[in-house]
């Protein structure tokens, strides 16, 4: 299979928006948004899931606080979606190659971050010197740069795609494929494993327990898992706002007495 020219222009041109769109509602870049996408574009819509739907499972530990670059799971999404596509080679494939790319693309991250470091410095020049109208020209160069960050690279991977993926698959020891089908189906287990340290789970432990049962001992469907989940959730909220309820109005009971002993004593 070879890549069309309207599908590499509209890849890059998805690129181009989604990381400027992560500056206001960080939803294009999500893994399984792209992955979506890009196998809307490529052609096979299931195969772009199921290597978005893995990466974001894997990005769901991880955050950039304050500023910090972390692997770039979006550009993994898109280019591991088309090569799995260009390959054949399945979801496996384009994961266990979206994962080295999503790091190759963190160092890439920082340049383009200290590029527009360089840009906020001219505009707090042109505040200084009160040139006001730098600041728009400026402002604008920045969401230009950061558009072609992501854009570029991949256009790039796009354009030498169909030789390099060939070259890479015919050539790649059995050995390194099995290692990158290996990483792609471990990575996923890592990412949940990095969420559920931040959440309560010591306190939820029997409804952890319940649902690898019915997983892994009833083969109950992952629906069917999600919708017990969100029973027990139900329930554990009614629970605790009757709890509530019933201190406030003890509270509430509480507070009268108070009031009216006040009162008689006064009295």
């Amino acid at each position: 299979m070879h890549l069309a020219v309207y599908q590499i222009i509209l890849i890059t041109i998805y690129s181009y928006i989604s990381i400027n769109d992560s500056f206001i509602s960080n939803t294009l870049t999500q893994p399984a948004i792209a992955g979506m996408v890009s196998g809307l574009i490529m052609g096979d819509l299931e195969l772009g899931l199921m290597v978005g739907g893995t990466l974001q499972l894997m990005r769901l530990g991880i955050a950039a606080f304050g500023g910090a670059s972390v692997p770039d799971y979006f550009t993994g999404a898109v280019l591991g979606t088309v090569f799995a596509v260009l390959s054949g080679k399945g979801a496996e494939y384009g994961i266990g190659l979206a994962v080295p790319v999503s790091l190759l693309m963190l160092q890439l991250d920082v340049v383009a971050r200290f590029s527009n470091v360089f840009l906020l410095h001219r505009v707090d020049k042109a505040i200084d010197e009160m040139k006001v109208n730098r600041i728009p020209r400026l402002v604008l160069s920045g969401s230009v740069l950061w558009g072609l960050s992501r854009a570029i690279p991949i256009l790039l991977m796009l354009l030498a795609g169909d030789a390099v993926v060939t070259t890479v698959t015919d050539n790649m020891p059995e050995g390194l494929m099995n290692g990158l089908k290996t990483a792609g189906g471990v990575m996923p287990v890592v990412g949940i494993g990095i969420l559920l340290r931040y959440l309560p789970t010591k306190q939820y432990i029997p409804f952890l327990l319940v649902g690898f049962f019915l997983a892994a001992y009833l083969q109950v469907p992952m629906l069917g898992v999600s919708i017990v989940g969100v029973v027990a959730a139900m329930l554990i909220f009614a629970k605790d706002k009757e709890k509530a309820n019933a201190s406030d109005a003890a509270q509430v009971t509480t507070n009268a007495g108070t009031f009216e002993g006040g009162i008689d004593g006064d009295e």
